[in-house]
C-alpha cells in the first residue's frame, strides 16, 4: 500500500524519519509494508536465532531484522526481512552505519506473509541480485517450504524433510527445514 506521499528524492534521514510502521521506497513511491501476522514474526524470530547465533559465534558478518533497508543502485530502499552481510564487504567498517547499507545483503530472507503477491517477491528479488545479493531464501510458511535463489529465478524447493545450507554465503550453517515450521510443545 502505497503512503500518501509526493513522489521525490527522499534523504536517508528524511526517510528513516516517516512516522510509525515499515517502509520501503521503491520508484519514488513510499510503500508501507506494513505489520504481519504472529507465524510470520516467529519463523524471522528463528531465523534471527538460528542464523544469526551462527554467524556471531563464527564471526562472519553481521545480521539485520526486516527493519533494516538496503540502498539499491536505483535510490530504491529495500528490506527483507532477515538479512546477512559478510564480513568481507565490511571490511574498514568499525561500527554500521546510522543509514542504509549501499546494496544488497549477502543473503536476503523473504518470509511470505498473506500480503505478499508473486510480482512484489520476484521484484525484489531481480533488485537484490542487481545489487550483489548471493543467496536468498523465500519461505513460504504455508506450504512448509523454502525457495532456494543463486539469482533471481528459484533454483531449488526445499520441504519440511529436507536441510537449509548456508552454502558459500555462511560456510558450515545447516538448518533442517522442519526446525521452521515445528509445531509448538510446551
Amino acid at each position: 500500500m502505497s503512503v500518501s506521499v509526493d513522489k521525490k528524492t527522499w534523504t536517508d534521514e528524511e526517510f528513516m524519519a516517516l512516522p510509525g510502521g515499515r517502509y520501503e521506497l521503491v520508484n519514488g513511491d513510499v510503500l508501507d509494508v506494513g505489520n504481519s501476522g504472529m507465524e510470520h514474526g516467529y519463523v524471522a524470530s528463528i531465523l534471527n536465532i538460528l542464523v544469526g547465533g551462527y554467524v556471531l559465534s563464527q564471526k562472519l558478518g553481521v545480521v539485520c531484522d526486516s527493519s533494516t533497508a538496503f540502498a539499491m543502485k536505483t535510490g530504491n530502499k529495500r528490506s527483507p526481512d532477515f538479512s546477512f552481510v559478510s564480513k568481507e564487504r565490511l571490511q574498514g567498517v568499525r561500527r554500521l552505519p546510522k543509514g542504509f547499507f549501499q546494496g544488497a545483503p549477502d543473503l536476503a530472507i523473504e518470509v511470505i506473509s498473506p500480503s505478499n503477491t508473486f510480482e512484489e517477491i520476484h521484484n525484489k528479488l531481480v533488485e537484490y541480485f542487481e545489487n550483489g545479493c548471493r543467496l536468498a531464501w523465500v519461505i513460504n510458511p504455508d506450504e512448509q517450504s523454502v525457495l532456494v535463489y543463486r539469482q533471481p529465478q528459484p533454483e531449488q524447493l526445499l520441504k519440511i524433510t529436507d536441510t537449509l545450507s548456508g552454502e558459500e554465503v555462511i560456510p558450515g550453517f545447516e538448518l533442517p527445514v522442519a526446525d521452521l515450521f515445528a509445531e509448538l510443545d510446551f
